[in-house]
């Protein structure tokens, strides 16, 4: 088979034409196989698509055109009403998403004492010495004042997380630069539930190229130089 391992970017799938050569063309969004309610996706056109197959395939057909420029996955889950970010919100948004990253660290290395290969051993080796801190709030909803004390306090507990997830989505290519598509599978997964996510990586981008360093991500975290 021809297209066997011939690459096709999102929105698009291998053809073979008549002399028997792969190439690739958008996918049809109406070929799409059928998806689950839970499959559905927003895309920045505030649409409900039924799935990323179908976003993407419409992406694709209007290459070229402004609006094709323009759409993308914004968040999982079917379109709904996105409340604005406040100040007040932005300023408190770091606390909680460090908090959801080292508790994300945690829950990988308990899995990783049962079934190992989750984590690297040079991230479990990081890991467990957070893990061991008896002084580590455990998971759950906390007040603002609590995560800033817990921060404030443990400071060292919360450096390694900002930095793996960082290195975590820089992938394609790993350049220590975040790009938009980089960015997308975590800022699309947590839209519906942190409604501040998307004003918070554009005020990261503090020389506005429209990429997030490994500096200006420590940054925004609150991670010392």
């Amino acid at each position: 088979d021809p297209c066997w391992n011939f690459h096709c970017k999102r929105g698009k799938v291998c053809h073979v034409d008549k002399q028997g050569k792969p190439h690739c063309a958008c996918q049809d969004p109406a070929a799409c196989p059928s998806t689950k309610d839970y499959e559905r996706v927003c895309g920045t056109d505030n649409k409900t698509y039924d799935g990323t197959c179908q976003l993407f395939g419409t992406k694709c057909q209007l290459e070229g055109t402004k609006m094709g420029r323009q759409l993308h996955l914004d968040y999982m889950g079917s379109c709904k009403y996105i409340p604005p970010c406040t100040d007040y919100e932005v300023d408190q948004f770091p606390l909680r998403m460090r908090d959801w990253l080292k508790n994300i660290l945690m829950q990988y290395y308990e899995r990783d004492l049962n079934t190992s290969g989750i984590l690297t051993e040079k991230q479990r080796s990081k890991v467990k010495k957070i893990y061991q801190n008896e002084k580590r709030l455990m998971a759950g909803d906390h007040t603002v004042e609590l995560l800033l004390h817990d921060f404030e306090k443990n400071y060292h507990m919360y450096v390694y997380p900002v930095h793996w997830q960082f290195h975590q989505l820089d992938q394609h290519p790993v350049d220590r630069l975040l790009i938009h598509s980089e960015l997308a599978p975590l800022r699309a997964s947590l839209v519906p539930m942190e409604h501040c996510i998307t004003r918070f990586f554009q005020e990261c981008d503090g020389d506005h190229d429209k990429l997030i360093a490994l500096k200006e991500w420590c940054h925004c975290f609150g991670i010392k130089e």
